[in-house]
């Protein structure tokens, strides 16, 4: 999960090298904390937040699989 995480978020970005995806694993609940550069923050959130929610239901349409609740938080 956290490399298709990785994946989707430096496509959207302009500075790659500055993406860092952070994972907080406990045992139902996973919370992936999404780093990237100022200036390219507002291409992961989107206009109204919807490119943000479209990564949100993608990441967690794979923890439902594993059944584990996934959160991704966007942000430093």
């Amino acid at each position: 999960m956290q490399k298709l995480l990785e994946l989707l978020v430096k496509t959207l970005v302009t500075n790659e090298d500055k993406v860092k995806v952070t994972v907080d694993e406990q045992e139902k609940q996973i919370t992936f904390n999404v780093v990237v550069d100022e200036s390219d923050i507002g291409k992961v959130i989107g206009k109204n937040g919807k490119m943000a929610n479209s990564i949100r239901t993608i990441i967690k349409s794979i923890g439902a699989k594993e059944h584990k609740k996934v959160f991704v938080k966007f942000g430093d």
